[in-house]
């Protein structure tokens, strides 16, 4: 750790020179070294060298250093003035019999303090930009303290001894006075670095206490005619120098910006202010100076201004505590908790006639735009929403955000679904750019019209704020779907007829499984859209006559994976598309794309797999006659436990049972087609193993004929 803040060799040449001659003086006060023929060279000549070069180090800092220049340029002063009064002393004082009192020196000497003020005021404000009231008052504190202290012991006993004129008296109180007002502010300072100064305050604050304690033993020792030159006590005004010159030099602390925070400071205060409480309890039955008396009323009315400061500061923290419990970090807005504690309010005031509105508010697509642009974004997104909201319905009542992207407002009065004040909220948590869209699904809740108590009006609210995402996702998926089935009857208007059949049967066969409204909106896309994969699959391969070979079967086997993607595109669909990507999945684990088995694969993709293949068999191709209903249904049966779910296999036979027509009624798939079948081919020509992709791929079916599958998996004609 280095010593001091510079490389320059000759300033520690000039520090170690300072430190020889103090140590040698030192030694000779305590040991006599070089015995007394050597009082009149140490007392004189090492006593000022070691000044002068303190106050030459000291000037050399402002001559090197930009920063603190003007504080260290008045410390210069106040050493330089106190080395002037040592110099007077030494070349002229010391050499008159009756030296005057007050002299010359004297005046030199005090104006040492005034400068050394200046000097750690400037250096106070340059390291501690934003000091709070309470650090000052703290040090003011125990500074005072001090100084009634020291005047109570120190300051009786000069007074006592100083005979004759005023301005004598004055002088010799002039000095403890001085060192008591810089003990003071070497305890400021302190207090102010959390009683943590670092280095350069700790050296500061030494060569200060050092020259106070110097100069007020110099000023008792005299009034009680005990002082003798040459002693241990000359010695501490170099040592005081030395501290002085060292800390000019030294690494000093980064700047702080904010108040620093010491959780002892308090406990120093108040030991302090009790100190100063006893002073003046003493000073009520034994005689104390006045200047005492003072400086410790002086403590208790700065440990008073700190208590109030205390208590004031206490009060902002808890109505700013208070105001965070209530209040959205985010948005400024009220959170759940004062939405409660209002809605509570509002049920009271229910009582007295007065009605109140609660609507509740969920964004539609945030999430998406978090994962897009970061939640940097997403939460200066919500932030922007809640001022607008709170903008929109501020003369009417007031908003929440409950978290998350709920938002809520809370209406004084009656106001309908429909009210414009309602779609401009709504309008409000409404943004869209390029590449997103983020709107807000609400509910409302009438208090006490529809409910009588805090908790059921949120929940009622809330229930209605889903029906109504529920009926903005189906209006969504409805349109795409409407798209995509317009684009696939464009390309194959064949599949676009197949897949309206296979989404009708579907629909029919959920609700056998008893499934809500929103599954089996999602099981119709899924059934409607399962091709629409076969977009991204070129016409060579979509429409070739002949089996595919093995690539084009692998490629083709893609088309769950393409449609995945193609409907993921649009939010509402996403849960459609995991249905799509599963429906040539097999119930024994064999089929495509992740080979799942059994109840991995999701309910609507096992449906839409049996749908598929029974309309597949009772539609007629131009490369496969329409089969009946019934030889569909014991096909269907075959197959049930390998590539299809038995329970589903079961519902739908079921349901396709009931709705046979009578037997004197012609099937459409029993009645004869007049165009031509198309060349009779060997079944072994046939490329796939599966009776879906056989039945509805005509890619892959090498022969009209109807085919079945057996336990084992192998293809058989059937008879």
């Amino acid at each position: 750790m280095r010593l001091f803040d510079s490389k320059s060799r000759l300033l520690s040449v000039a520090v170690g020179a300072m430190g020889v001659g103090f140590a040698f003086e030192a030694l000779h006060a305590l040991f006599g070294l070089g015995g007394h023929g050597l009082d009149a060279f140490t007392k004189d000549g090492v006593y000022t060298a070691v000044e002068l070069v303190a106050v030459a180090i000291c000037a050399t800092r402002v001559l090197r250093r930009r920063d603190d220049r003007w504080a260290w340029a008045f410390m210069t002063v106040g050493l330089l003035a106190w080395t002037g009064g040592d110099l007077i002393w030494t070349i002229w004082l010391n050499n008159v019999a009756n030296p005057p009192t007050p002299s010359v020196a004297d005046g030199v000497y005090l104006a040492m303090y005034p400068a050394v003020y200046v000097a750690m005021m400037l250096l106070i404000r340059s390291r501690l930009r934003h000091a709070s009231a309470a650090q000052w008052l703290d040090g003011a504190v125990v500074g005072l303290t001090i100084a009634a202290i020291g005047a109570a012991l120190i300051f009786s006993t000069v007074l006592g001894t100083s005979k004759g004129r005023f301005i004598e008296v004055a002088v010799d109180a002039a000095y403890p006075l001085g060192d008591f007002a810089l003990l003071v502010f070497v305890v400021v300072a302190f207090s102010l670095f959390g009683w943590r100064p670092g280095r350069l305050w700790s050296l500061l604050g030494a060569g200060i206490v050092v020259s106070a304690l110097a100069d007020i033993i110099y000023v008792y020792q005299v009034a009680k005619g005990t002082y003798v030159a040459g002693g241990v006590l000359d010695t501490m005004w170099p040592a005081s120098m030395s501290l002085f010159a060292l800390a000019a030099w030294s690494p000093a602390r980064p700047r702080v910006a904010h108040p620093v925070a010491a959780s002892h400071t308090i406990v120093l205060t108040l030991l302090a202010a009790g100190g100063a409480l006893v002073l003046l309890v003493v000073a009520a039955f034994r005689p104390v100076t006045p200047l005492a008396v003072g400086l410790a009323a002086g403590a208790l009315v700065a440990a008073t201004a700190r208590a109030m400061f205390t208590y004031l500061e206490n009060v902002r923290i808890l109505r700013r505590s208070a105001h965070e419990a209530v209040t959205d970090g985010l948005s400024g807005l009220g959170n759940r908790c004062r939405l409660m504690a209002d809605l509570e309010a509002a049920v009271s005031r229910a009582d007295h006639g007065y009605a109140s509105t609660l609507v509740f508010f969920d964004l539609n697509g945030f999430k998406r735009y978090n994962d897009s642009f970061g939640h940097a974004a997403g939460d200066s997104l919500l932030a922007r929403f809640g001022a607008a909201l709170s903008a929109v319905i501020e003369a009417e009542g007031q908003a929440y955000r409950l978290g998350g992207d709920e938002f809520c407002v809370l209406l004084e009065g009656r106001f309908a679904r429909h009210h414009r004040l309602l779609a401009g909220a709504a309008s409000a948590l409404t943004e869209r750019g390029s590449a997103f869209t983020v709107s807000a699904s609400f509910g409302v809740a009438i208090v006490p019209d529809e409910a009588h108590s805090a908790s059921t009006a949120l929940q009622l609210a809330d229930e209605r704020m889903y029906a109504d995402k529920a009926r903005s996702s189906r209006t969504s998926r409805a349109e795409t779907r409407n798209v995509l089935l317009q684009l696939l009857n464009e390309r194959t208007p064949d599949l676009h007829e197949h897949a309206n059949g296979v989404g009708e049967l579907a629909s029919e066969l959920a609700r056998q499984f008893s499934l809500d409204s929103d599954q089996r909106d999602e099981l119709q896309r899924a059934a409607e859209l399962h091709d629409i994969g076969k977009l991204a699959i070129p016409d060579e391969i979509l429409h070739k006559p002949g089996p595919l070979n093995d690539a084009e079967r692998q490629f083709m086997r893609q088309h769950t994976v393409i449609g995945e993607r193609i409907l993921n595109a649009a939010p509402a669909l996403r849960p459609v598309a995991r249905i799509v990507r599963a429906t040539h999945e097999r119930w024994d684990g064999t089929g495509y794309p992740d080979g799942l088995a059994g109840p991995a694969i999701p309910l609507g993709a096992r449906i839409v797999a049996a749908c598929d293949a029974y309309k597949a068999m009772t539609t007629e191709r131009c490369y496969q006659a329409a089969r009946t209903t019934p030889d569909a249904i014991a096909e269907l049966q075959r197959n049930a436990g390998s590539q299809f779910d038995p329970a589903v296999i079961e519902t739908l036979c079921r349901y396709l049972s009931s709705r046979q027509r009578p037997q004197n009624q012609a099937h459409p798939a029993e009645r004869q087609t007049s165009r031509p079948l198309p060349p009779q081919r060997d079944p072994s020509t046939a490329s796939e193993a599966t009776l879906t992709t056989e039945l509805c791929d005509p890619r892959t079916v090498g022969t009209p004929q109807p085919v079945s599958l057996d336990q084992r998996g192998r293809r058989s004609a059937t008879p």
